[in-house]
């Protein structure tokens, strides 16, 4: 008889769940780490939970939720996860999904938001359960062993210049975060930024390479950085690419996420990945000349509580 418990993540199932998250997904690069990390380092009073699916004694899928913090909008969450393919349609994404929606109904979140793979099945599952589709992201992927783009001239007075540098006191990387998140793509404004949550979290997530992150910096002001996760083996994530308001349009961010992809095949990885909204025009034309070729897509559903 098979036996499905739903229950919570233990730093033990790291491993399995980390599996589960990245199986028929190469475009993804979490590792094992920072899986068990998110558990233990999330803002205050976002209520983050990982759930575990466990099918006759081994971990098949888990679903991550909290409320989506950095915003003054209220009553916000999200539910993401995934179930190794060979134990789908077993009712295991539903278990986890339930307890998720649970958990967030209990504070207070009125709204779920959820990111689907651009798959049948996966799209049939969300609106059969309630969930409304919305926009859609695509995932580029680029062999690192290729030749990259040459290098156009640096401008006057900007540096390329190592994440690391500033290791003693990140607020200028923050005060560039906390600027572009404002525009990206999405359905929430996220007008909140706290720099306590991004010390705790974006800059010391153990995936995130300092050495590869790259800030351009002009006449001495940090502008523009481009953001990197690795799986410390030979996989390279695009976390973000972010400039300040007042220096768009001076191609930074381009220079950035160059200088780091050239950081990163020097250093021995072999695979970039990266993602974008469908309607961030600038960014995905700027991947497109980095080399990217589109190797998958998301797409955002949505959901009301009752």
């Amino acid at each position: 008889m098979t036996t499905l418990i739903i229950r919570d993540f233990r730093p033990d199932d790291a491993e399995a769940a980390a599996a589960a998250h990245r199986a028929g997904r190469d475009h993804l690069v979490m590792t094992a780490e920072a899986f068990a990390w998110h558990a233990a380092h999330q803002a205050e009073g976002a209520h983050f939970r990982t759930f575990v699916a466990e099918l006759d004694g081994r971990v098949v899928g888990s679903v991550r939720c909290a409320l989506v913090t950095g915003t003054t909008t209220k009553g916000i969450g999200y539910a993401n996860g995934s179930v190794l393919p060979e134990y789908r349609r077993r009712g295991v994404f539903t278990g986890l999904l339930a307890a998720a929606e649970r958990h967030l109904a209990e504070h207070g979140v009125v709204e779920v938001h959820s990111w689907v793979d651009e798959d049948e099945d996966a799209l049939a599952f969300a609106r059969a359960r309630g969930f409304t589709e919305g926009r859609v992201a695509h995932f580029g992927g680029r062999d690192l062993t290729l030749p990259l783009p040459e290098a156009p001239p640096l401008p006057a007075g900007v540096e390329l210049r190592p994440a690391s540098e500033w290791a003693a006191d990140p607020y200028p990387i923050f005060v560039i975060e906390a600027d572009a998140i404002r525009d990206e793509p999405g359905e929430i404004e996220m007008d909140a930024a706290d720099f306590e949550e991004f010390l705790n979290g974006d800059w010391i997530h153990p995936d995130h390479d300092r050495d590869l992150t790259v800030v351009a910096v002009v006449d001495g002001e940090p502008a523009a950085f481009s953001a990197v996760h690795t799986d410390g083996v030979d996989r390279y994530w695009s976390a973000f690419t972010a400039c300040r308001r007042e220096y768009r349009g001076r191609g930074l961010s381009k220079l950035a996420k160059l200088e780091s992809l050239r950081r990163a095949r020097e250093a021995g990885l072999l695979r970039a990945y990266t993602s974008n909204d469908a309607t961030n025009a600038p960014m995905l034309a700027i991947n497109a000349w980095l080399g990217y070729e589109q190797c998958a897509s998301e797409r955002k559903f949505t959901k009301k509580l009752g």
